[in-house]
């Protein structure tokens, strides 16, 4: 055996009993044990070097019927901190959790048109507070974002509704401004992040994700990886040229419309009106129209068409395996719309991908982000690779 070698098995058998901490909450030695292979001794022993470094604490005991009760073990989550951002045109809304994936707290602020680094600023570090902390103390922030970050000069491309955020560095001013590391990623991205990890694309390799809004964004994943593009650019399908395919007429221009103006929340007001279907709110309009029977299907007929225009060009290049809709819109839908833009596709396009509905509701964007701050983290600090770091799903979901 050369030498070295027991070192290294103790830190793989650490790196994998701090993974099973990590991934399933806190366990008693024996469930550890079970997990990760190792004999009693062993564990107890690798339980014991570990508490002593500070790396996990014990959590409570619990109960075993008539037997003793057994010693619960959890990683010491005041080791490092995240936060997670979810940053859109009207307001900031962030989570701080611990390295365990605890969710310690949560803020929101709204954003003006002017002074939006003051006001991030302000909101991140009124967070932190809550928390206890200070920003420069947060191991990394990862904020979700309209548009994408061009990797070659940091600046915000694709994101007109975003104003105040153009024309600089932004992963370089939040590093200057909080104090610490950032991470600025498409919003849709990290939808489609968190879908790969707790979503219903968990075990799917090639899939793409579609948020029907008032600027209209796709995540592309192919082979199990994030396609972002060049310049970042991948999946910003808002501006791209497509018919309208909807019966109703609206006043659109039928020959190619931007995609986005389909698809925002005027337009499908518009086109529910046409069918009759009267509604403040795209999201109000699909709701009402599901029950509303012949009126309501025919307007989200209509509505299925548009969408399934612009995915067809998609999936026409990619054939990806599944199509996930997301977003107000979408969930509003259910798979009734769903179903509805399969049948579309299917006049449009050979494959004959499958579309289903997100999983992933509530906060998808920021649990996306919380994920991905949790995955650098836990790599700096466990020396865990990133696709290994997939917090627990219980209540630590920001």
């Amino acid at each position: 055996m050369r030498a070295g070698s027991p070192r290294l098995l103790r830190e793989i058998n650490d790196r994998a009993a701090i993974e099973a901490l990590l991934r399933n909450g806190p366990l008693t030695r024996s469930e550890l044990e079970g997990i990760i292979g190792l004999s009693k001794p062993a564990t107890a022993q690798l339980l014991t070097r570990l508490e002593t470094e500070g790396t996990v604490l014990r959590n409570g005991l619990r109960g075993g019927g008539r037997g003793p009760r057994a010693q619960l073990w959890t990683v010491n989550g005041a080791l490092a901190h995240v936060a997670a951002i979810d940053l859109t045109p009207d307001t900031v809304d962030v989570a701080i959790a611990d390295i365990s994936g605890a969710l310690v707290t949560e803020h929101s602020a709204p954003m003006p048109r002017a002074d939006v680094l003051e006001a991030f600023h302000g909101a991140v570090t009124k967070a932190a507070n809550q928390a206890g902390l200070s920003p420069e103390v947060l191991h990394h922030v990862v904020v979700g974002s309209p548009g994408a970050v061009d990797p070659a000069t940091g600046q915000l491309n694709y994101a007109p509704h975003m104003p105040g955020w153009e024309g600089f560095d932004i992963p370089g001013r939040l590093r200057d401004l909080l104090g610490t590391s950032v991470t600025v990623e498409n919003d849709v991205n990290l939808v489609a992040l968190e879908e790969m990890v707790a979503g219903r694309a968990t075990n799917v390799k090639d899939f793409v994700l579609l948020w029907p809004a008032d600027a209209v964004g796709a995540a592309v994943v192919v082979n199990g990886v994030l396609l972002r593009g060049a310049t970042g650019g991948a999946g910003e399908i808002d501006a791209m040229q497509v018919p309208d395919h909807a019966t109703a007429e609206t006043g659109t221009e039928r020959g190619g419309s931007r995609y986005g103006d389909l698809l925002d929340n005027a337009a499908i007001v518009r086109l529910a009106r046409a069918h009759g279907v009267s509604a403040r709110s795209g999201q109000a309009a699909v709701r009402k129209a599901l029950a509303e029977g012949t009126p309501g299907r025919e307007f989200l007929v209509d509505l299925a068409r548009r969408i399934a225009t612009g995915v067809a060009n998609v999936i026409s290049v990619l054939d990806p395996e599944l199509v996930l809709l997301s977003g107000d819109i979408a969930q509003a839908g259910g798979t009734a719309l769903a179903d509805l833009v399969a049948a579309e596709l299917r006049k449009l396009v050979v494959p004959r991908t499958p579309v289903r509905l997100a999983l992933v509701t509530g906060k998808p964007v920021r649990s996306g982000a919380l994920h991905s701050a949790l995955s650098v983290v836990r790599e700096q600090v466990f020396g865990l690779p990133a696709a290994t770091t997939e917090p627990f799903r219980g209540p630590h979901n920001a």
